[in-house]
């Protein structure tokens, strides 16, 4: 494992939401609010020297839709599947009940066969950005899991992870990309963040896992390359 400082310095998006910007030019999806603010990336400056070098790879890419992610992924030659799990966690109907100890009890199976059924399909790139920093704690660990196994060997997940749970930057964003070392942040649909993962909860949530990088940024988003 290599540990590596990312250069530049980032910017932190305000979680103000801009209601006469709602319906315009940069909100044009539904879902996503207010301008794009731009983040240095050192996990993405890293990856994105990947998707350059090669053709045709299957990226995954888990957030709402993002038009620019499509054109630049498709443009280089790339395939491109979205998935929005954050949403789809949410406003499903996984939570089945109570258990004898008090916690939910979650459809596990029937929430990762609806929105990550791939049919077969493996990936060689997934942008899992902050996904796993706001779902539901039952979810976590499965998804991974689900993911280690559509990937190919040698394929890598981009991941970031907030350090702290309080805070504007902790605000639930979308991410675009760019042909340069920033990606851009949009504010997405307000779900609530649910937890800062440590370096040793990350390890243990990506055991099986072949090795990863991690970049340090100034703000509280830790970024990680982790490799199949």
């Amino acid at each position: 494992m290599l540990l590596v400082g990312a250069q530049g310095d980032s910017r932190v998006l305000s979680l103000r939401h801009d209601k006469k910007q709602e319906g315009g030019a940069s909100a044009s999806v539904a879902g996503l609010s207010g301008p794009r603010v731009p983040r240095h990336s050192g996990g993405w400056a890293a990856l994105r020297k990947r998707l350059e070098a090669e053709t045709g790879l299957s990226v995954m890419d888990i957030g709402l839709t993002s038009a620019a992610n499509v054109h630049y992924l498709t443009r280089l030659g790339h395939s491109v599947f979205l998935a929005d799990v954050v949403h789809d966690a949410w406003t499903g109907s996984w939570q089945t009940g109570m258990g004898e100890d008090g916690k939910p009890v979650w459809n596990i199976e029937g929430f990762l066969d609806q929105s990550l059924d791939f049919s077969g399909r493996k990936f060689d790139v997934v942008l899992l950005w902050t996904t796993l920093d706001y779902l539901p704690e039952p979810l976590v660990g499965p998804l991974v899991a689900r993911l280690f196994k559509a990937m190919n060997p040698g394929g890598q997940v981009l991941a970031f992870f907030h350090t702290r749970t309080q805070g504007e930057e902790t605000g639930h964003c979308r991410f675009h990309l760019t042909e340069g070392d920033d990606v851009e942040m949009q504010l997405a649909r307000p779900f609530p963040i649910q937890r800062a993962f440590s370096n040793r909860s990350i390890e243990r949530l990506f055991a099986e896992w072949t090795s990863y990088r991690q970049f340090l940024a100034k703000d509280a988003v830790s970024e990680l390359l982790i490799t199949r």
